[in-house]
């Protein structure tokens, strides 16, 4: 007793902070040596085979390498066998390990499932154990909303979202993606001259028609405010993929570095006028003077019918805020790839072009296309499946064991991420057949359930209950602009393009989408 009476407040303390520092040693060599090293005789143990674990980064480092060398070299013109030089480490490691192999991510494994069929499995998730993986704090920054959420309040969100993107609802919107189509090509008019073509890179006008679209889409009147959000997203998802070496460094989100302000300083910026927004707009609702066509209507009116006078059955301002945030990122992320891809695609192929072009001039001519028949243009939806195919927007889905979990014959362990390689089972000849790299939409003409044996072996908007919720929107939005292309324009490759799809969260042309319009 006397020796406790006798320490002083410095030796408590130092005590304290010796027994926390063997706590945080423990904890990291857990997380970072015993853990994976456990995790990979486990997969080892039954046949697996993949990639050596290096201390906290595991891959990183060799992806970054390996990723910056294939950016160096783009592909010939008309190559669609591109699933080398966007994901040359998994490519590698299916080469040396098989198909069914695992590279590291930081410390977690991360197993590819190149089976279709165990794909459906996973994305059905009938028993709730594949869930997502953690997001990192950073990752949340750009979209926090129903693709991350679990369980219940997954349940929850997906069902107050639901009613915002009925296919009635999306019908309704249809005048706003037409108008945001006519006003980017009177400026493409505008800026041509007489006679001849003009070059002009419609990677960049596609992403701020679908920003257009989505800023009034999603908040009607308020779209000028909407346009700065998603102006800051772009470079916030930049910011994110800069910062991916870093993730698994123990604090580093907190330490004062330029992308860390930046990204921070961008977050409050974006929920800042988000706040603002919603708040008039709730503020509008009690005076009446709501209009509910646009999709932050819809999802408020929806929210307060679900609440029901109850805040805690509905969504707070910030899960709405953080919805938006969503709208924004996958609403034009999605469109302006697609839309991207396909141009540069029908590029290459100008007899699929010209195929197109007749089908939207016999059932349109030069009027403004509408719902019922873009729903039955046959060729136009056949070459989006097939872009979709060779150029999904998203390259893979990730899914995580919490439990000890058998797929396929093989028991993963809790703590392994699932890899479901939508590139690789979009580009397997296994599946497809020896011309799964040739463009080819004569596969998808009896319709997706046909073009393979493998029902599950296309998925860009992934499948299961977390299926894409905006896919109809996305695929409605984009065969209206092709349409609308397609009416007035012809279109080829510039000398001046180079042929170099690569990631960036999505699959983005390196260099540009370098076209030459010409005016029918």
């Amino acid at each position: 007793m006397a020796i406790l009476r006798e320490a002083s407040p410095w030796a408590l303390a130092g005590a304290a902070a010796a027994v926390g520092l063997l706590w945080l040693v423990a904890w990291t060599l857990e997380w970072a040596w015993w853990t994976p090293r456990r995790l990979d005789r486990a997969l080892r143990a039954q046949g697996l085979k993949g990639t050596r674990y290096r201390l906290f980064t595991g891959d990183l480092r060799e992806n970054v390498r390996i990723n910056r060398e294939a950016r160096t070299k783009p592909l010939p013109l008309g190559c669609h066998d591109i699933a080398h030089r966007v994901q040359p480490l998994l490519h590698s490691a299916m080469k040396e390990y098989g198909k069914l192999s695992f590279t590291w991510f930081g410390p977690t494994p991360r197993v590819m499932i190149p089976d279709p069929e165990l794909v459906k499995e996973v994305l059905s998730n009938k028993f709730g154990h594949f869930g997502k993986p953690k997001s990192s704090r950073v990752g949340k920054l750009l979209a926090d909303g129903v693709v991350n959420h679990e369980g219940e309040k997954w349940a929850k969100h997906r069902r107050i979202l639901n009613p915002a993107f009925h296919h009635e609802k999306i019908k309704r919107m249809l005048p706003v993606f037409s108008t945001c189509c006519t006003e980017t090509i009177a400026r493409w008019e505008n800026s041509m001259p007489s006679e001849g073509s003009f070059e002009i890179d419609v990677w960049p006008e596609f992403q701020n028609l679908t920003g257009d679209v989505i800023s009034r889409t999603a908040f009607g009147s308020s779209y000028q405010e909407g346009r700065r959000i998603f102006q800051m997203q772009g470079e916030l998802a930049e910011l994110l993929i800069q910062s991916i070496q870093t993730i698994f460094i123990p604090g580093y989100w907190f330490l004062p570095t330029k992308n860390n302000r930046r990204m921070r300083k961008l977050d409050r910026e974006i929920r800042t006028i988000l706040r603002e927004i919603i708040g008039k707009r709730e503020k509008a609702t009690k005076n009446g003077e709501t209009n509910n066509d646009d999709l932050l209507g819809l999802l408020l009116e929806s929210n307060t019918r679900e609440s029901n006078g109850n805040a805690n059955l509905g969504l707070t301002t910030e899960d709405v805020i953080e919805e938006c945030k969503l709208f924004y990122f996958a609403g034009m992320e999605t469109t302006s790839v697609l839309l991207t891809w396909t141009l540069i695609v029908l590029s290459m192929h100008p007899e699929w072009q010209e195929r197109a072009r007749e089908e939207v001039l016999s059932h349109f001519g030069k009027a403004r296309p509408d719902f019922d028949s873009l729903n039955r243009l046959k060729t136009v939806t056949m070459i989006l499946h097939e872009v979709l195919r060779l150029y999904p927007p998203a390259t893979f889905i990730a899914r995580r064991t919490y439990k000890e979990m058998e797929l396929g014959g093989i028991k993963y362990p809790a703590g392994v991420n699932l890899l479901l390689p939508i590139l690789f089972i979009h580009h397997d000849p296994d599946i497809w057949g020896k011309d799964a790299s040739e463009f080819n939409p004569e596969r998808f003409a009896d319709g997706i359930s046909n073009a393979t044996k493998h029902q599950a072996a296309f998925f860009p908007f992934g499948g299961g209950p977390r299926i894409c919720i905006g896919q109809n929107f996305a695929l409605l939005e984009a065969k209206m602009a092709i349409c609308s292309i397609l009416q007035r324009f012809s279109f080829e490759l510039s000398p001046s393009y180079t042929h170099a799809p690569y990631t960036v969260i999505t699959l983005h042309p390196q260099h540009g989408a370098q076209i030459k319009l010409k005016k029918l």
